[in-house]
C-alpha cells in the first residue's frame, strides 16, 4: 500500500480526566485502581429519583483548559446524551451538544502548524467494561464485568479542525495538548491510566478534492498507538479506493498487536444520540469577573517555559530543542533556570536534568546540582562520575557534590597521568589508531572508552579529545 497521490485529513477528539476530589454531579471519590464500584452513590450509578449537582471546581477546571486553548468561554448548557451501554447505567451521558463552555480556539505546535479547536465541553465519564476470555473486547468473550467507580468522573472532551495531515503530525498535536493540561493542572494527563484517550477520525483524499468519507478509531491511549493506528487506517483507506471499493463511514478498533484497524460499528450521528437539553441542571454561565480571575492565576504554558531555556542556551538545533521539552515535560525547568542563575551552564544543566534527573523522585536542590554541573564543565568530574554524584544526590539533595566526589574517590586526574595513559591506549590500539589519524572521527568515542576504562571513570572527555587531536594533528 501506498500514500502516492493522497493526503491524509485527521481531526481528533480527545478526552481528559479532570483532577478534581470528587466527581461531576456527587460527592463520590475521583480516584483511579481504588476496589472495584467501591467510588458509587445513587447519582452515578442512575438510580431513580438522584439528582446531580455540578461540581465547581470542575467547571474551573474546563475554564482553565479553555483559556489555555486560546477558546471563547460562553454561557452553556447541559444535554443528554442517550444510547444504551451496560457501562452507562441511566442510558445516557450529561454531556454538552450545540452550546458547549468552550469553542473556537488554537493550538500552536512546535513547529509552528496551528491546529484549529472546534471546541472544549464537559461532561461525564461512563463505567468501565472488562471482557472476559476471547480478545478481550465483547465480540466472543464469555463474560463481561462492569465497574462504576468512574462513571460520573469528570471529563472535558476537545474536538480539533481537521487540520491534520500526518500521524506524525497528530502525535505532536496530542503531545502539546497533553503538556498544556498538565501545565494548567486540569488533569494528570496519564493515558495508561486513561486520564486522557484519543479519538482519532480518518480520511484521505487527492490534494484539492472535497473531503473523503471519514472513520473514527476509537480509544487510543499512547501516542506510539495514536501515529501507527493513523498511519494503517489512511493507507487502508487509499487501497480500498485503489481497488474500486467505497469506504463506509464508521468506527473502527484498533488492535496494537496486530498493528492494525478492524470494525466495529457504524458510525452515529447527532441525531442517534436524540440530544435534549438537561431538566435537572440549569444553565451554566460563569461570570466575567470569575472568568478573568481564572485567566489571571494561569501559569506559564509550556511554549514560553520551552523559550525561555533556548533562552538562556541560546542554540534551538533539534537535538537541544528534544531536551528542552523533555526538561519542560518532566516539569524541570525551573530547576534548571534557578541553577543556570548559580552558575551552571545552562546548556550542561538541561542535558543532565533530561537524562539524569527522576522528576518523580527527590530533586537535588538548585544549588547541588549547579555545583555538579560546575564540577563537569571544569573538568573536575567526568560526565560518569557526574552522574553518579547526581544519583547520590537523589538521597540528600542539598548535600556538597565535592564532599561526596571525595567520599565516592572522584580524585581529578593529573595532566601527566592522562598523557600518559592515552599514549598507553594508543599504542595497544594501532589499527583503530591509524583509522582515527586518517580522519574517521567515529573512533574518537572508542578511544574515550578505552581511556574511561583504563583511569576507572576519572578521565574528564574533553581533555581526553583534545589529547587525541594533539597525539593527530603533531
Amino acid at each position: 500500500m501506498s500514500m502516492a497521490g493522497y493526503e491524509t485529513i485527521i481531526g481528533l477528539e480527545v478526552h481528559c480526566e479532570l483532577k478534581t476530589e470528587t466527581k461531576l454531579f456527587c460527592g463520590c471519590r475521583n480516584a483511579f485502581g481504588d476496589e472495584p464500584n467501591t467510588n458509587v452513590c445513587p447519582v452515578c450509578v442512575g438510580l431513580p429519583g438522584s439528582l446531580p449537582v455540578l461540581n465547581q471546581k470542575a467547571v474551573e477546571f474546563a475554564i482553565r483548559i479553555g483559556l489555555a486553548l486560546n477558546c471563547e468561554v460562553k454561557w452553556s448548557n447541559f444535554h443528554r446524551k442517550n444510547y444504551f451501554y451496560p457501562d452507562m447505567p441511566k442510558d445516557f451521558q450529561i454531556s454538552q451538544y450545540d452550546l458547549p463552555l468552550n469553542e473556537h480556539g488554537t493550538i500552536e505546535l512546535p513547529d509552528g502548524t496551528v491546529v484549529g479547536i472546534t471546541r472544549a465541553h464537559m461532561e461525564e465519564d461512563t463505567g468501565k467494561s472488562t471482557h472476559l476470555g476471547g480478545s478481550g473486547r465483547i465480540h466472543g468473550a464469555d463474560a463481561s464485568l462492569i465497574d462504576y467507580n468512574r462513571s460520573g468522573v469528570p471529563l472535558v472532551e476537545i474536538v480539533s479542525e481537521p487540520d491534520m495531515r500526518s500521524g506524525v503530525q497528530a502525535r505532536a498535536y496530542v503531545a502539546e495538548l497533553r503538556a498544556i493540561l498538565v501545565a494548567v493542572g486540569a488533569t494528570d494527563g496519564r493515558m495508561e491510566e486513561g486520564s486522557m484517550r484519543v479519538d482519532a477520525n480518518v480520511s484521505v483524499r487527492k490534494p484539492g478534492d472535497p473531503f473523503g468519507t471519514r472513520c473514527e478509531i476509537k480509544n487510543l491511549n499512547s501516542l506510539r498507538s495514536l501515529q501507527r493506528a493513523i498511519e494503517y487506517e489512511a493507507l487502508r483507506q487509499v487501497d480500498c479506493i485503489e481497488a474500486g471499493e467505497r469506504i463506509v463511514q464508521e468506527t473502527r478498533h484498533w488492535d496494537e498487536a496486530a498493528g492494525r484497524t478492524g470494525s466495529m460499528r457504524s458510525k452515529e450521528e447527532a441525531n442517534d444520540y436524540r440530544y435534549f437539553p438537561e431538566p435537572d441542571l440549569v444553565p451554566l454561565a460563569p461570570s466575567a469577573a470569575w472568568i478573568e480571575e481564572i485567566r489571571s492565576a494561569l501559569p506559564a504554558l509550556p511554549k514560553a517555559r520551552r523559550q525561555v531555556l533556548v533562552g538562556l542556551i541560546g542554540n534551538d538545533d533539534q537535538a537541544t530543542l528534544d531536551l528542552i521539552a523533555t526538561v519542560v515535560d518532566r516539569d524541570l525547568d525551573a530547576l534548571v533556570v534557578e541553577a543556570a542563575s548559580a552558575g551552571a551552564p545552562a546548556q550542561l544543566a538541561v542535558t543532565r536534568a533530561a537524562n539524569e534527573l527522576n522528576a518523580e523522585g527527590v530533586l537535588p536542590s538548585a544549588k547541588s546540582f549547579a555545583t555538579t554541573c560546575q564540577m563537569e564543565a571544569s573538568g573536575a568530574l567526568s560526565a560518569t562520575q557526574a552522574k553518579a554524584v547526581l544519583a547520590a544526590l537523589s538521597e540528600t539533595p542539598d548535600a556538597d557534590p565535592k564532599a561526596i566526589a571525595a567520599s565516592l574517590g572522584f580524585e581529578q586526574l593529573s595532566e601527566d597521568t592522562l598523557s600518559t595513559t592515552v599514549d598507553e591506549v594508543i599504542s595497544a590500539n594501532g589499527d583503530e589508531w591509524a583509522r582515527f589519524a586518517g580522519g574517521d572521527d567515529k573512533l574518537a568515542q572508542f578511544f574515550i572508552g578505552k581511556v574511561m576504562a583504563a583511569t576507572k571513570g576519572k578521565a574528564n572527555g574533553k581533555a581526553v579529545i583534545s589529547l587525541l587531536n594533539e597525539r593527530r594533528s603533531g
